[in-house]
């Protein structure tokens, strides 16, 4: 779209929400708010969308449990799995090319579906799949279309410059006119021009590697061989004929230089030992393993969401799905309090809920990183993890952090299933829960259909989808309130406690009508 018309400009158009960033976080917050009924403009600074990293082999990326779930309950997930499906995932990554089929790795551990025993979760129902290997292309694609099909307003080539915050709004300076939304959200990258803007503080660890991934020409592609290599140096991966990522621990040095033909070269024989000929640089991007998290997810009415509000290596594929969460757990409680029905303090669980998981992947990515430091105490402790991890208990824990099924926000709910995933139960009238939390509100599921629940949902009526319907395995329990984020807020296993199914409602979804 065309920059921002200075004639709408000394009168800004006010929005609900505008959000920096037109990447997967930013498209699909901005989808979840519309969805809710709220007015978004969507603000880039890169004129087009389209890059060679968001393609394959660099822009492969392994959708999470919570992710997949997020998409499918949104109605995105077959539009995503039939570009997927147009992709050559399997050559993309050396990981695939196994016999065995894999379930993900840890510091290039690597783990398989037929070592996982998924009877201990038991929340998990049988056949759910773990993980949808795609590229940010596609993703961005999806959720662009979905966005243009729903209305939000995006204009590229017009990033956030400056920004200022009233008691009612916050007014943006962008693309040579102002803007202004009642709301602000940053999802604009590590480097958030709109977390500085808002002095909120940004605090972790240092980088202690540079990453390159490189797409080159070798004079003898049969001298590395493939797949993942410790050395004496750092780690290489290698797919044939010319995809390299490699990790060199000089403190993140080299991050900040668009790596040359020569470097890449340097570094690989550094990495590998081997006498490698480099004879043309195609593609090379770097990255570090530093990790940061912001000190809170909101100033006032600016809020943060995905890479703005934390970064990490990408080691694992954890830090796009962990932005995606973020957007699916703040879009229905800002559209809330846009609306004003939201109860006291709902935004505010955005930032309480969202900053522990967040700091629980940067701790996963950090021990990652400790495990391939190029010393005799990393192997030695390579070594056991491999053990460990080839194990069946091993194995099933790694897919658990890894798929991101051990999520769980504290909810102060001390039933197993509180805060976690609703599972998507078969029910006997052929839905999911999945499909019925696409229109983005609540759900009151009530396997016994009583007339007491029923009356009781009449009160959120808009907000709360009341449903009675038995599944084919109801896991043991008798009711379920599902937040719009497909969140348990409320569960039953007996004869349904009316007051405080009536306490869960109000504390997600404010006062009844």
């Amino acid at each position: 779209m065309q920059p921002p018309d200075p004639v709408l400009y000394p009168n800004p158009v006010l929005y609900d929400v505008i959000v920096a960033g037109a990447g997967p976080v930013g498209l699909f917050l901005a989808c979840e708010l519309r969805l809710a009924g709220c007015s978004v403009l969507v603000l880039e600074k890169a004129q087009d969308p389209h890059s060679p990293l968001k393609r394959l082999p660099f822009g492969l990326r392994g959708l999470s449990v919570p992710t997949i779930e997020s998409f499918d309950r949104r109605d995105l997930l077959n539009d995503l799995k039939l570009r997927a499906a147009s992709r050559d995932m399997p050559a993309a990554a050396h990981w695939m090319q196994q016999r065995r089929r894999p379930g993900g790795h840890f510091a290039g551990i690597p783990f398989f579906h037929d070592q996982i025993d998924g009877t201990q979760w038991p929340y998990r129902l049988p056949g759910q799949i773990g993980s949808i290997a795609t590229d940010m292309a596609s993703i961005e694609a999806v959720l662009a279309i979905r966005a243009a099909a729903l209305g939000v307003e995006i204009r590229r080539g017009c990033g956030v410059e400056t920004l200022a915050q009233s008691g009612d709004g916050v007014t943006v300076a962008a693309g040579g006119g102002r803007v202004r939304g009642r709301w602000l959200v940053g999802c604009d990258g590590g480097r958030s021009l709109v977390r500085k803007a808002a002095s909120i503080g940004f605090t972790g660890t240092d980088a202690e590697f540079t990453g390159y991934s490189a797409q080159v020409e070798l004079a003898d592609p049969a001298a590395l061989t493939a797949g993942r290599h410790y050395t004496a140096s750092g780690m290489y991966t290698y797919a044939a004929p010319g995809t390299i990522a490699m990790v060199d621990f000089d403190g993140g040095m080299a991050h900040r230089s668009e790596p040359q033909r020569d470097q890449i070269e340097t570094v690989l024989r550094k990495i590998s030992g081997l006498d490698v000929t480099v004879t043309r640089l195609l593609l090379a991007t770097t990255w570090t393993d530093r990790a940061c998290q912001a000190t809170d997810y909101r100033a006032g009415r600016v809020l943060l969401a995905g890479d703005a509000a934390h970064i990490h290596s990408p080691l694992g594929g954890q830090g796009l799905n962990l932005g995606l969460g973020d957007a699916m757990n703040l879009g229905w409680k800002l559209a809330a309090t846009v609306r004003g029905d939201a109860p006291a303090g709902l935004l505010d669980t955005y930032s309480a809920e969202r900053r522990q998981v967040g700091a629980q992947i940067l701790d996963w990515s950090r021990a990652q990183v400790g495990l391939m430091r190029p010393s005799r105490s990393s192997r030695a402790l390579e070594a056991i993890i491999r053990d460990l991890i080839n194990t069946r208990d091993g194995a099933t824990y790694f897919a658990e952090r890894v798929w991101g099924i051990s999520l769980r926000h504290d909810l102060g709910d001390p039933h197993p299933l509180a805060g976690r995933s609703v599972p998507d139960f078969a029910l006997v009238d052929g839905t999911r829960p999945s499909e019925l939390l696409r229109t983005g509100r609540g759900l009151l599921l009530d396997f016994d259909a009583r007339p007491s629940l029923q009356a009781l949902a009449r009160g959120w009526s808009g907000r709360i989808s009341y449903v009675a319907a038995d599944a084919r395995d109801r896991l043991g329990l008798t009711a379920l309130l599902v937040r719009p984020d497909g969140m348990v807020g409320w569960v039953s296993e007996g004869t349904p406690d009316l007051e405080e199914a009536a306490r869960a409602a109000v504390r997600w979804f404010g006062e009844p009508a």
